[in-house]
């Protein structure tokens, strides 16, 4: 039996001995190699963090004390020492563990968090409230993976810096990497922290001399490496964090144990916020993680343990995009490329290796990253914002306010829109198509297969006076739909003898409505399927459709409230047409993780259950109108 069978609480580490916490670490990265081989997962951060999380538990006295994540997907290691390692393997399945914090999980989760750079926030507010109550209690917040590159960080340190009564201890988890090597100024200076060899040097000589002083030599050691301005400001620039007013720890070996637990005890000590800066590698522990030189592992899918090559994924919407931006900036050297640490998972790596001066990588700062691409419009620029669609959500004053008032022409492009499944609530882009329907002169494009995202991309860029959006969702695109016809702009997909329902289908779930065309025809009922590809704002053409017909259905992978069928309802109330029309689209609920297709069913938009809707629809409608006959003949 192993040591992590026993560990069902943290409490039980503190009984281990140094031996015993060493064969944990090991089978704990063995746990997380081969369920990430199975499942897929974060499993570069979760693999170098093994240590620090170690020390973290068995410093503080989780849930007593509060251990918030930033981001949330480095809690692989702390679901495992907090009562979950033996429904582990149910990670990120259907009604099993979260890929981040869940508070429905478990006591010792927080706050979800897997929109980074917010815990330092949520860290504050906890202390904040622990001093207020007089509660004797710490707050740790880890933050790591790029995350101290958001503004929002740096606006939580400049309060956090002056509440000098916050039991709070911020461990930084420095790994040098988001997804790919962290970007900035302030990597810059973290990176002189690491790499100073004069710092390592000087400070191990130091420590080898004192601590063989018998007696006084480990204390003498304690208290030089506390001096808050001494030799440590002498050889290497940690006056990054002091000159905010904050205690600074480290740096300190996140590989090695006993230092941790020897940075996190003083830390503790002092009744006040403290930096403690440890210095860990992504992927740490396994081979073909430290060799992948693209992201360590960050978040691969299904894997072979051996080898670590990666289960064929096949072409997915990102490639398709990849392909299209390299090759529309080949035509335009106005056009450029901005993500927000994210230059991979988006499809911007090809384009920076083509156009690397036309690319930028501007960090967790999704805001700074949408005013940064008006400045670049504003000089004559066509810049091109790939982000996923939940993390646009950062960004919308910059999108309304910096880029739409100004009628700048800036295409933002979203990845993984709609229902992405496995990450969970936070990561469903779900709600872009609501809160851009409010941005004045916005398009936005949903494209419903590859050859339409081509298109579409190249019709964005083109236009340089108001915000354009293409959006797509995750995974391989479904087969190419042809257009039987286009009416000003709106394709005609398929369309019955008869004119009973109108089915308006947005981007992805043009395959959906296809497959409900089919089930309906069978059943005797006319259907005219139509893709607006531009569906904001609403196409004209939909407006006349819409009267030829009995009834109108909108689908669409979106919130039901605030999305495309509603703003179709409300220009269809605004011409006076008074043909019925039924809105279909996710229930604006946070949704458990599950695969897409899962999920899709389980809100009601899979084929079957469209169909049986419209059919229920078309038959009330054939029987109210008999009914009125009978009225006007009575």
């Amino acid at each position: 039996m192993g040591h992590l069978e026993s560990i069902t609480t943290p409490e039980h580490l503190r009984d281990l001995s140094t031996a015993e916490l060493t064969d944990l670490a090991g089978e704990i990265r063995d746990l997380l190699v081969a369920t990430c081989a199975r499942t897929g997962g974060h499993l570069g951060p979760n693999l170098g963090v093994v240590e620090l999380t170690l020390a973290i538990h068995r410093t503080f006295a989780s849930p007593h004390d509060r251990v918030v994540f930033d981001t949330g997907h480095q809690t692989y290691v702390h679901k495992l020492l907090t009562g979950r390692a033996a429904t582990f393997d149910s990670l990120r399945q259907e009604g099993g563990l979260s890929g981040y914090p869940s508070a429905a999980e478990s006591p010792h989760d927080i706050v979800e968090n897997s929109h980074a750079s917010t815990a330092l926030s949520y860290a504050d507010g906890l202390a904040k409230a622990y001093a207020l109550q007089g509660a004797d209690r710490h707050v740790v917040a880890v933050i790591g993976d790029g995350a101290l590159t958001g503004g929002m960080a740096w606006e939580a340190l400049n309060n956090i810096a002056i509440a000098p009564n916050s039991r709070l201890v911020i461990v930084v988890n420095d790994n040098g990497r988001s997804y790919t090597p962290t970007i900035g100024g302030l990597a810059t200076a973290l990176t002189a922290l690491r790499t100073s060899p004069r710092y390592e040097n000087v400070l191990d000589l130091v420590k080898r001399r004192l601590t063989a002083v018998p007696g006084v030599g480990p204390a003498a050691y304690d208290t030089l490496h506390a001096i808050k301005k001494g030799l440590k400001d002498a050889i290497a620039p940690q006056g990054l964090f002091e000159d905010l007013g904050l205690k600074y720890v480290g740096p300190v070996d996140g590989h090695d144990l006993e230092a941790l637990e020897h940075a996190l005890a003083q830390a503790k000590r002092f009744d006040g916020p403290v930096i403690v800066h440890a210095l860990t590698n992504k992927g740490q522990g396994y081979e073909a993680a430290l060799r992948h030189e693209a992201d360590q592992f960050h978040a691969p899918g299904p894997f072979d343990v051996g080898t670590g090559v990666e289960k064929p994924k096949g072409r997915g919407w990102t490639d398709v995009f990849s392909e299209e931006i390299v090759r529309l900036g080949e035509q335009r050297p106005d056009l450029v490329g901005i993500t927000a640490a994210m230059l991979h998972p988006v499809g911007l790596q090809a384009f920076a290796e083509r156009f690397p001066d036309r690319t930028f990588d501007v960090g967790i700062a999704e805001q700074h990253a949408a005013t940064s691409a008006a400045g670049l419009a504003l000089a004559g620029m066509h810049p091109v914002v790939a982000v996923y669609a939940t993390f646009l959500n950062r960004a919308f004053d910059q999108v309304l306010m910096d880029v739409a008032l100004h009628r700048c022409g800036v295409t933002f492009v979203l990845d993984r829109s709609g229902v992405t499944g496995d990450d969970g609530a936070s990561h469903n882009g779900m709600w872009d198509m609501s809160v851009l329907q409010v941005v004045p002169g916005l398009r936005l494009a949903a494209p419903r297969d590859a050859t339409r995202l081509a298109e579409l991309l190249a019709e964005a860029v083109e236009v340089d006076d108001a915000p354009t959006v293409v959006r797509y969702p995750k995974g391989p695109p479904p087969a190419d739909i042809p257009t039987v016809e286009t009416v000003d702009g709106v394709d005609v997909l398929h369309r019955s003898a008869s004119q009973d329902i109108l089915l308006v289908a947005v981007g992805a779930m043009a395959t959906t409505a296809m497959d409900v065309a089919a089930r309906l025809e069978a059943q005797g009922i006319g259907v005219t399927v139509v893709d607006p590809r531009w569906v904001i704002p609403v196409a004209p053409a939909l407006v006349d459709l819409a009267r030829d017909h009995r009834l109108v259905v909108s689908v669409e992978d979106n919130g039901r409230q605030g999305g495309c069928g509603a703003s179709l309802l409300s220009a269809l109330n605004d011409a006076r047409v008074t043909t019925p029309v039924r809105v279909h689209g996710i229930p604006q609920e946070f949704l458990a993780h599950a695969k897409r297709a899962a999920i899709l069913e389980q809100v009601g938009l899979d084929a079957q259950t469209l169909a049986r809707s419209c059919v229920e629809e078309i038959t009330a409608l054939a029987d109210h109108s008999r009914l009125l006959d009978v009225d006007r003949t009575g």
